[in-house]
């Protein structure tokens, strides 16, 4: 109910004191959208209040139809302004009704009229930004009354002095130069998508507010629950004065007490109510100083860690151990690039989140919008939060710390490393924070460890995530596996964790973001949605074991959605499409549950267990060489598996030895009544990348190979059709992309038919 009253209250208030109608306003056409995208309204976006834990009444939301120009960034104001663009839209997002390029020579300037409420006598209003990226400028009434530095952060400005009677003109400026924390956004993304980093977002992204406030007010608060004691801190945070504070269950009061602003009031709060993923109850608050009155919430929950009966170190719930099992969740929209359509929309894929089974998510290089996480408190979720890799340059990449950064940027990410965590303290459904991601401008991990320990000693430190990790640095050993999923042991003083792995790509034509798209841009892509579900469920099942046997304690799966031309989401990129059946994987991943695993009959059989024959050559062959009856007289032959001796997986026996940059295999067999099989497929080990060909149709281009293992592939119906009674030919042009010697290469295949049973 709390929700709906604040809504009402937020519209009332802007009939009163008025916004720009919505006149030509369209979204920009171009790019799949999601279904929400039709529920935006022009004259009201986003209206809900937009910062839950901290909650006034007295609101007024600015977001709507604002004016806006584009000039180079050392250009003064313009005198005039080229359109207008719905806030709190991103300008390269296709719901501002620009879609526009916005580079670091830029500059975008925002203007809107607004009529002020009425103050009390000594009142002051407020103007908040939920998050402008990056650096901005405000001024009232051609008067500069603030400035922020920081993407992802709220932020408040005093603006009464600058008011005048009557109508006032508010003046955003905002130059977005990529230098400081920015995830995975790309200035080259908006018209070259491609690989793992996408559009950029520049400018207002979340709402913009204004809200009248007493002289002494609360500015924060910041609430310790401690269930061991049944007790809960709240530090209310304020110029002067004495707070009260209210517990609610309900409408029934459960405790009450009050104290001085800036110091831990100390609530009683018997018989406590738990906060988990399964019963994810929160308790209300009110709080009162002087003439000021927020309202409030908090869950009681605590996350820890403890050895369990084998002696593995693993994360404790409330003083329970508990397996983590999520998405990475990238947060990015088709329609609002890093803004949802809706709170709806934002809510839906937490929803999803919950139906395929997880009781985890993890936000990936990017901090939401406050409501995310109200809705991960309200639902049920354990988050992982991602601090936003800074901008490093090419030296980013790789296995080490001490990524070359000046004291400035270096400055500049530890001060939004600190916001962060200070702004979502409050929120009981985030355990752990993720310092860094895979070293991306990774620096003295030891120190930021540290730094974050003493803002919030309260959670688990993830102080590097699938790459580096300094020894006895953080609570958690992280590893990303893709292609796969792999043990990782717990130590004495740190839980093991697969905080990325699967990655598994399908793509739904008619949801794509590049509309002729065939393949996912990494880790690999599914024939069919058979195949899809057969591979979740066989890393599912490598997660339970290492979860049983190893004392891995959390798998973070890529990924909740696709995103641009990365096709290896759950759900396709408008959210339109659930790829697989999602009963079956909640199934798999949240009670470890499966179906039979799918038999294979062989029918031309690998060279696995017994060596096959195969004509081969490591010299480029004449055009043709694919084809059945191609002249192999100059080629050799050998058994099969073909291979470098030093590879990855030693089960592989390599019987002929290939080491050159490229190898030609040709093959042929024979089959009985082709046109019977039901679901024929290739049975393929390779690395790194492979073309097949079976009787001279292209079958498969297999990329990132790397798989170590054995894996079935379903034929496309065209290449089963082709499939002849008697001789069939099979050839292969395997590549070795690594330039090093003594690394894994391989090729060895076979074609079976696959039986699946669900």
């Amino acid at each position: 109910m709390m929700t709906q009253r604040i809504r009402m209250s937020a519209l009332v208030l802007v009939a009163l004191f008025g916004v720009n109608v919505s006149g030509d306003w369209k979204p920009v056409p171009g790019h799949i959208m999601t279904r929400w995208a039709d529920d935006v309204d022009p004259d009201n976006p986003l209206p809900d209040y937009p910062r839950p834990q901290l909650v006034r009444n007295n609101w007024v939301n600015l977001n709507g139809l604002w004016d806006y120009a584009v000039t180079r960034v050392n250009d003064p104001q313009p005198t005039e302004f080229e359109g207008q663009l719905l806030v709190p839209f991103c300008i390269e997002s296709a719901l501002s009704g620009v879609k526009r390029k916005f580079t670091r020579d830029d500059r975008l300037w925002y203007s809107r009229e607004f009529t002020p409420p009425a103050l009390a006598e000594g009142g002051r209003l407020l103007l908040n930004f939920g998050a402008v990226d990056y650096e901005t400028t405000v001024l009232m009434n051609g008067t500069k009354v603030g400035t922020h530095k920081g993407g992802y952060d709220a932020f408040s400005i005093d603006i009464t002095e600058a008011l005048k009677a009557g109508e006032n003109t508010l003046v955003v400026s905002v130059v977005d130069d990529q230098s400081g924390p920015k995830g995975k956004q790309d200035y080259n993304k908006f018209d070259k998508p491609a690989f793992i980093f996408y559009t950029a977002t520049s400018g207002i992204w979340q709402t913009v507010w204004l809200e009248t406030v007493p002289a002494n007010h609360v500015s924060g608060l910041k609430i310790t629950p401690d269930i061991d004691r049944g007790t809960v801190f709240v530090t209310v945070h304020a110029d002067a004065g004495m707070a009260h504070v209210v517990i609610k269950d309900d409408e029934t009061v459960v405790s009450q007490a009050q104290g001085k602003a800036g110091t831990a009031i100390v609530l009683n709060v018997p018989n406590a109510k738990l906060w988990s993923p399964e019963t994810p109850f929160l308790y209300d608050l009110e709080i009162t100083l002087g003439d000021d009155k927020v309202s409030s919430y908090f869950g009681m929950r605590k996350i820890s860690m403890a050895k369990d009966e084998k002696g593995h170190l693993r994360p404790m719930l409330n003083n329970e151990p508990i397996f983590m099992a999520g998405p990475l969740d990238q947060g990015y929209w088709p329609d609002g690039i890093y803004t949802a359509p809706t709170d709806e929309a934002l809510k839906f894929d937490l929803e999803m989140t919950k139906r395929f089974g997880f009781n985890s998510t993890r936000k990936h290089v990017k901090v939401e919008p406050s409501r995310w996480y109200y809705w991960c408190d309200k639902l049920g979720l354990l988050v992982w939060q991602d601090m936003p890799n800074g901008a490093a340059g090419k030296d980013a990449r790789g296995f080490r710390d001490g990524v070359p950064r000046s004291k400035e940027l270096a400055d500049q990410f530890e001060l939004e490393m600190r916001e962060m965590i200070r702004e979502h303290y409050n929120y009981p459904s985030i355990i752990m924070w993720v310092i860094f991601n895979e070293a991306w401008g990774q620096y003295d991990t030891p120190r930021l460890t540290e730094m974050a320990r003493i803002e919030d000693p309260t959670r688990l430190l993830n102080s590097g995530s699938g790459w580096y990790l300094p020894p006895d640095c953080g609570d958690v050993i992280d590893r990303h596996k893709y292609h796969g999923a792999v043990p990782v042991k717990p130590e004495e003083k740190r839980i093991g964790t697969l905080g990325e792995f699967g990655g598994l790509g399908l793509v739904i034509p008619g949801h794509l973001w590049v509309t002729n798209q065939t393949e996912s841009s990494v880790y690999g892509t599914c024939v069919d949605q058979r195949q899809y579900e057969k591979q979740y469920l066989d890393l599912w099942r490598i997660v339970d074991r290492v979860d049983r046997e190893s004392g891995t304690s959390a798998a973070i799966y890529t990924q909740l959605t696709d995103v641009e031309t990365e096709v290896n989401g759950l759900l396709t990129y408008d959210r339109k499409v659930i790829k697989a059946d999602i009963d079956l994987f909640a199934k798999a991943a949240a009670k470890r549950q499966f179906p039979d695993t799918p038999g294979t009959q062989m029918l031309v059989p690998t060279s696995r267990e017994t060596a096959q024959a195969w004509r081969y050559t490591e010299e480029k062959p004449a055009d043709g060489w694919n084809q059945p009856g191609a002249d192999l007289s100059g080629w050799e032959e050998g058994p099969g598996v073909f291979g470098h001796k030093f590879h990855r997986n030693g089960s592989i026996q390599i019987r002929t030895e290939w080491t050159s940059p490229d190898l030609w295999v040709v093959r042929t067999f024979e089959l009985e009544a082709p046109q019977k099989l039901k679901r024929p497929v290739l049975r393929i080990a390779y690395d790194d990348s492979a073309t097949v060909f079976i009787n001279g149709l292209n079958a498969f281009e297999l990329q990132n190979g790397n798989n170590g293992t054995y894996k079935d592939i379903p034929l496309r119906p065209e290449i089963a059709a082709a499939l002849k009674d008697g001789g069939n030919t099979i050839a292969i042009h395997v590549a070795r992309h690594r330039s090093k010697e003594n690394v894994s290469q391989f090729i060895d295949a076979g074609i079976g038919e696959e039986s699946i049973n669900w």
